[in-house]
Order: C-alpha cells, then sequence, then structure tokens
C-alpha cells in the first residue's frame, strides 16, 4: 500500500472501513500530501504484520483528527516522518502504539 494515495491533494474525506490490510507490510507514504484531507478514521485495520509507517500522512497539512486506536505496531521498525508537516492536526491517540522493536522515529512530529 506504499503511496497508495499519495498526492491526492483534492481528497477531503475516505471511507476504507472494509478494507482488509492483515497481510499489508508497508503503508509507507499511504497518505502523503494529501492536504485537504481534515480527519481519518483507520480504528478498523488489523496491521500485525505492518513493518514501515515511513511518512504515512506526511504534509497532510489540512488533518486534525486521526484514529489508529487498534492500529499493532509491534513489528514496525519504521515509522520516521510519519506525522511531519501535520500542522493542524489536534487529536491522535498513540497510546496503543508499541514502539520496543522500532528501529527509525526521527521526525515523528517536525514541521
Amino acid at each position: 500500500m506504499n503511496s497508495m494515495f499519495s498526492g491526492c491533494i483534492l481528497l477531503e474525506s475516505l471511507n476504507l472501513f472494509n478494507f482488509n490490510v492483515i497481510k499489508v507490510k508497508d503503508m509507507a507514504n499511504m497518505f502523503s500530501g494529501c492536504s485537504s484531507l481534515t480527519s481519518i478514521n483507520l480504528s478498523s485495520f488489523s496491521t500485525n504484520n505492518l513493518e514501515n509507517m515511513n511518512s504515512m500522512f506526511s504534509q497532510c497539512i489540512s488533518i486534525e483528527f486521526i484514529i489508529l486506536s487498534n492500529f499493532n505496531t509491534l513489528k514496525v521498525k519504521d515509522m520516521a516522518k510519519i506525522f511531519e508537516g501535520c500542522r493542524a492536526l489536534k487529536s491522535i491517540d498513540l497510546s496503543n502504539f508499541v514502539t520496543s522493536t522500532t528501529e527509525n522515529m526521527n521526525s515523528m512530529f517536525s514541521q
């Protein structure tokens, strides 16, 4: 799913409730550059095999709310720049994130 919606600058909303992502390992840049996206709910994603989240929401400059409450990040090695440039971000719950095996968290929230 690397760069799947990357650069969709006019995309304002997205319903991914029924996406089956159980085997997905790479979500890097998945929504990067979606500058009109204001919120996204990915709580239905089952991410047990996810390894790469690098720049997943990078430059989503209008995004205010990201729901990742059920994300399993135990196998994620790269979270660098995941929220880079998300200047409008008001709320994000990362309480379920496990980063004990994460190798790269560089510039996660850099502006």
